[in-house]
């Protein structure tokens, strides 16, 4: 249910934080005026916002990886956010629905995308729960966590340096998160194993798969 990929080369990585780098950034709250947790900056450049969503959106949806691990109906538009020395994003759940120009869409799988490395910060773990355990990310420029959006998650407090990623959230076309696994592993035993089948079994393993998309995908 968790998946880290590499998204974006050192030149998308680059390029981005060269555009990101002479734009506004506001107080994060402005997207979520009543959250008692969130302290960060997110990008207020419409037009920065524009190019760097592009490249991030196009990265996303042209990666073999995500697309088979994300099942993707719609996605919302990258968006960038920087942490400062004494900022956090308390302990949360993303919202079910996230509001866009063109229509809402429904959160069911959640990404962020690591832009600065993880020594350029002290602090500043994407910290996931899991009960009473959890994981904590801080990726490679370029690299991603995927997770689902229902899950309780925190960014950690920056003591030292900054913190930027790119946020998004995705409305995946398997919207049940243990069918969503499921697929995942069914295909990707498939794409594995399939040739060395006989070819009476990887037909039935091929029918089991397209019924079971059937079933489950919206």
């Amino acid at each position: 249910m968790f998946k880290q990929l590499k998204i974006l080369d050192q030149s998308q990585v680059n390029e981005i934080k060269a555009i990101a780098g002479s734009a506004q950034f506001v107080d994060g709250k402005i997207s979520n005026p009543h959250s008692k947790v969130k302290n960060n900056l997110q990008l207020h450049d419409l037009d920065a916002y524009n190019k760097t969503s592009k490249i991030l959106h196009d990265a996303l949806m042209t990666n073999p990886e995500f697309m088979d691990f994300a099942f993707p109906e719609k996605i919302a538009p990258p968006l960038i956010t920087r942490y400062q020395p004494g900022m956090h994003y308390g302990l949360h759940a993303d919202s079910a629905i996230i509001p866009l120009p063109d229509g809402p869409i429904r959160s069911d799988i959640s990404c962020t995308i690591f832009l600065n490395g993880p020594n350029d910060s002290k602090g500043g773990a994407l910290h996931v729960t899991q009960g009473e355990a959890g994981m904590r990310f801080k990726g490679l420029p370029g690299t991603a966590i995927v997770y689902p959006s229902h899950t309780l998650h925190e960014v950690e407090p920056i003591s030292e340096g900054e913190r930027m990623v790119a946020i998004t959230f995705i409305q995946s076309r398997i919207r049940d998160v243990m069918k969503r696994y499921l697929m995942y592993e069914l295909n990707e035993v498939a794409a594995l194993e399939g040739l060395n089948m006989r070819d009476e079994n990887y037909t039935r393993m091929q029918a089991l798969q397209y019924n079971l998309m059937r079933m489950w995908m919206e």
